[in-house]
């Protein structure tokens, strides 16, 4: 990434001084600096808001009860942990802070789950199913508020930024189904080949 990054504007250096528009890419550099910095703060406050409230949400226990309530179906895809185990809770934590859009919650709980994972099942250096479905559901997780999103339409002049929000409802569910559907597939592919082997 850190490549992409440097050859990007180092051949758009090249090709302005070849073509004669480097004071045209001087300007373009000024200006969208300029929007780049307007978008972060006018993203800011509704960041701010929807981090707040939904922090207030787990102040009042909210993440605990939802926690419960994801255990149960957690525990089918994730048959092989201990059902009440250290994993498991953090499990549950780490997907109710997912789904509340608590970011900046859900990533320490994450970490932590796959080390729990990593602890009971004695991986060592690699990855078990566990593990992988964990890193499925934190990179196809639902969203109640998707305060990103909406933040860069309001940002953008958009009349009802939250508009969109039944649409990505549907569309985070169909990608998690298909996600989830897709490591229990992997997973059972690469039971069957070790049987084999």
């Amino acid at each position: 990434m850190k490549v992409i990054l440097i050859i990007i504007p180092v051949v758009s250096l090249i090709f302005s001084a070849l073509t004669g528009n480097m004071g045209e890419l001087s300007g373009s550099i000024i200006s969208k600096s300029k929007e780049a910095v307007e978008l972060v703060i006018s993203i800011c406050g509704m960041m701010c808001f929807w981090s707040g409230l939904m922090r207030v949400a787990q102040k009042a226990g909210l993440l605990e009860k939802l926690s419960k309530v994801l255990s149960i179906p957690l525990g089918f895809l994730f048959g092989n942990l201990k059902k009440g185990g250290k994993a498991m809770g953090l499990i549950s934590a780490n997907i109710a802070a997912n789904i509340l859009g608590l970011g900046n919650a859900s990533t320490p709980l994450g970490i932590a789950a796959m080390k729990a994972i990593a602890e009971e099942q004695q991986s060592g250096d690699y990855a078990t199913n566990e593990m992988i479905m964990l890193a499925v559901l934190n990179t196809a997780s639902l969203q109640i508020i998707p305060a990103t999103a909406a933040a860069l339409r309001a940002a953008n002049g958009a009349k009802a930024p939250m508009e969109i929000l039944p649409c990505v409802w549907i569309v985070s569910a169909y990608s998690l189904f298909i996600a989830v559907l897709s490591a229990k597939l992997m997973s059972r592919i690469k039971t069957r080949k070790r049987g084999e082997l």
